[in-house]
C-alpha cells in the first residue's frame, strides 16, 4: 500500500509540474506572438482620401497589425478635416505632411530645411495638440515642374532656373489657381525671375499627363511623387535648385494618450518610415494609379516584401 501511495504521489506531482510547465510555455508563445498594446481598444488609422495617404496609412495598419495590435481602419478623410478628427479623438493616428503642418495647420512661416521644419511642426503639435510627430521619412510629396522629356533634352533642361529662361519657347498647362496662388506663380517668380510663356492655358487637374503626352502643352504644375513620373521617357520632374517650395516629407502623427498606452508603436511606424523614400512612393503610387491595382493590394506586397529584406 505504501508503495502504491508514493507511486500515485509521484504521479500526482509529475501532473502539476507537465500542467504548470504548459502554462508557462503558452503564455510565453502568447507574449511573443502579441506585442499588442496595453489598451485592449484598436487603434483607430485614419488616412486622406487620395492615393499615396491610403496606401502609406495601409502600410502603418499591416505593420501594427503584423505585431499584434487591433487596428481600425478609417479611410478617406477629407484633407481638411483630418487634422481635427486626430485632436478630437476620432482617429489615433495618420500619415501627415511636415509642409502641411507647418503651412496649413501652424500657419507658421516658409521655411525649407527639412529637419527645421519637422523640428517646428514637432515641438508646436506636442505643445499646442498634445500630438507626436514621429519620425519623417526620406519621401517628399511637395510641389514641383513636369515637362516633356523631348522638350527638356532638346533645349538643356534640368531646373526651375533653366526652365524660367525658356519660357518664351514653351506652352503652360496651368490649373487655374496656380497662376494666383503665393506658393504658385507669384511666388516662383520672386524667387526666379518672371516666366513669360509662349502660350497658357486652364486644364482640369486629371487631364495634365494627357495633355502633355498629346504634345498640347509642355510644362504643367505637378507634385512629386505622383504615379505618372515613372514614365521617365515621357515627363522630366525639374529640380527646384533655389528651394522655393517647403519640403513635405511622410510621417506618422500620433495623438500622446495613444503612445502612452501602446509606446511600441512608436518603434513599428519609424521602421516603415525609414524604408519610404521619394522614388518608393512614386513606384508604389503608379501601381494604383497608372496600373490601376487596389491600392490595399499594393501596400500588402510592399509590406510583405519588407519582411523579407
Amino acid at each position: 500500500m505504501t508503495s502504491k501511495k508514493t507511486l500515485m504521489g509521484l504521479l500526482l506531482g509529475l501532473i502539476l509540474i507537465a500542467v504548470a510547465v504548459f502554462a508557462f510555455l503558452n503564455k510565453g508563445d502568447n507574449t511573443a506572438n502579441n506585442t499588442s498594446s496595453a489598451s485592449s481598444e484598436p487603434i483607430r488609422i485614419g488616412s486622406k482620401d487620395f492615393t499615396e495617404n491610403l496606401v502609406v496609412a495601409e502600410i502603418y495598419a499591416l505593420a501594427l497589425e503584423d505585431k499584434g495590435y487591433m487596428v481600425e481602419r478609417v479611410p478617406n478623410i477629407s484633407g481638411s478635416l483630418i487634422h481635427n478628427s486626430l485632436i478630437s479623438d476620432e482617429i489615433d493616428l495618420y500619415p501627415e505632411y511636415t509642409g502641411t503642418g507647418l503651412l496649413s495647420i501652424l500657419k507658421a512661416e516658409m521655411q525649407t530645411d527639412p529637419d527645421k521644419v519637422y523640428e517646428t511642426v514637432k515641438n508646436q503639435y506636442k505643445e499646442q495638440f498634445q500630438v507626436t510627430w514621429l519620425d519623417y521619412a526620406a519621401a517628399n510629396d511637395g510641389q514641383g515642374l513636369v515637362i516633356r522629356t523631348a522638350v527638356a533634352e532638346e533645349l538643356g533642361i534640368k531646373t526651375i532656373s533653366d526652365l524660367q529662361e525658356h519660357a518664351t519657347e514653351l506652352r503652360f498647362a496651368s490649373q487655374g489657381e496656380f497662376d494666383q496662388r503665393e506658393d504658385g506663380i507669384p511666388g516662383l517668380e520672386k524667387t526666379y525671375g518672371t516666366f513669360a510663356w509662349k502660350s497658357s492655358k486652364v486644364y482640369d487637374n486629371s487631364l495634365k499627363y494627357s495633355v502633355l503626352e498629346n504634345d498640347e502643352a509642355d510644362v504643367t504644375p505637378a507634385y512629386t511623387t505622383e504615379g505618372q513620373l515613372v514614365n521617365t521617357d515621357k515627363f522630366t520632374l525639374l529640380e527646384d535648385d533655389k528651394q522655393f517650395w517647403p519640403p513635405y516629407n511622410l510621417a506618422p502623427v500620433v495623438r500622446d494618450a495613444t503612445l502612452e498606452v501602446n509606446p511600441a508603436i512608436a518603434e513599428i511606424l519609424n521602421a516603415i518610415s525609414a524604408q519610404l523614400d521619394t522614388e518608393t512612393v512614386t513606384a508604389l503610387n503608379a501601381k494604383v494609379d497608372v496600373d490601376g491595382e487596389e491600392y490595399t493590394d499594393v501596400a500588402k506586397a510592399y509590406y510583405d516584401s519588407l519582411k523579407t529584406k
